[in-house]
């Protein structure tokens, strides 16, 4: 399926009518990481139009998983009728007995990030590994077996956050057979600041590394980093998901590859998906992972939230 294509399921006609005055809780790590403005954003264009409130919480970062506790809280003292919770954790004990907690008073849907909770009424987004192995296989297939080694440094989120585990193995699954070494994995939270200074760490530790596979802020700081041009063997840089400014890089060369999942589709799937919990009348489509280069044409057709937007915080 084309980017393009995804991209206008959202305008398909809806076949279910939400209620007036509904209202969604919708808990993120943090919004340091422009992927999740497109995220919010998507989630509120499409709430809109459903007649339905949404109310974020923003947690701070991925080692906050007592914020989302209590927010998890502040949701059931508002009577909400669904949480879209991007958790902080994959199987921290403490958030999934919460989540456990609030699912016997409303839905609680997993959103983007791998939650390993049995009480969930369902999740929206893809398989990470998929996400991993599509920017692996696209190495391999640059760096076959018997070809002059070639390596790379990886720039991820802390263990803990459901999503990176995924995410590595699926890179290494991808690059099964190839030349590609990774030298070594760095991470920690996706804030800019924290992925700035591991990309000044990594690049220092290994200035001779072909690639640099990283978030989208390690990326962004790498931009920033060498545009200066003082580095002698500048790595080619490969994004794990797309942001702002890795779309910008893809357009105008900085960036080589990235993978894609479709925050604008995946927003879709989950305000239809919880607003119909309860009849599960809908199917909403299931969104895809597709590999990004600077040669792919429909770049331009990438949706991403408009510049300067930031939801209302609770």
């Amino acid at each position: 399926m084309s980017i393009a294509a995804t991209i206008s399921i959202c305008a398909l006609p809806r076949t279910v009518t939400a209620q007036t005055n509904k209202l969604f809780c919708v808990l993120v790590p943090h919004f340091k990481d422009e992927y999740w403005l497109s995220v919010g954003f998507g989630l509120e264009q499409e709430a809109a139009a459903r007649d339905i409130d949404l109310v974020f919480f923003e947690a701070g970062g991925y080692p906050d998983h007592r914020a989302q506790i209590d927010q998890l809280s502040a949701c059931a003292t508002r009577n909400a009728d669904a949480v879209l919770i991007g958790a902080v954790s994959s199987d921290h004990p403490d958030l999934i007995h919460a989540i456990g907690r609030a699912a016997q008073t409303m839905p609680v849907f997993g959103l983007v990030n791998e939650l390993h909770a049995t009480d969930l009424s369902g999740s929206i987004g893809v398989d990470w590994h998929d996400m991993g192995y599509v920017l692996g296989d696209h190495l391999r297939l640059r760096h076959p077996a018997r070809t002059p080694p070639a390596t790379a440094i990886f720039l991820t989120g802390p263990a803990g956050a459901g999503w990176t585990g995924p995410l590595e193995q699926g890179i290494r699954d991808g690059l099964a057979g190839s030349a590609v070494t990774i030298l070594e994995v760095f991470r920690a939270d996706t804030g800019l600041r924290q992925q700035l200074a591991l990309t000044e760490l990594a690049l220092e530790r290994h200035p001779e590394a072909d690639y640099l596979i990283g978030s989208a802020p390690a990326v962004e700081a790498a931009i920033g980093l060498l545009a200066n041009g003082s580095h002698k063997h500048p790595p080619q840089l490969l994004a794990t998901y797309v942001s702002h400014t890795i779309k910008r890089g893809l357009m105008n060369g900085s960036v080589s590859a990235a993978s894609f999942d479709d925050p604008v589709l995946q927003r879709c799937t989950a305000i239809r998906l919880a607003a119909s919990a309860s009849s599960m009348q809908e199917q909403p489509p299931e969104p895809m992972v597709t590999l990004l280069t600077t040669a792919t044409d429909t770049l331009e057709d990438i949706e991403i939230s408009p510049a300067g937007y930031f939801p209302r915080l609770q």
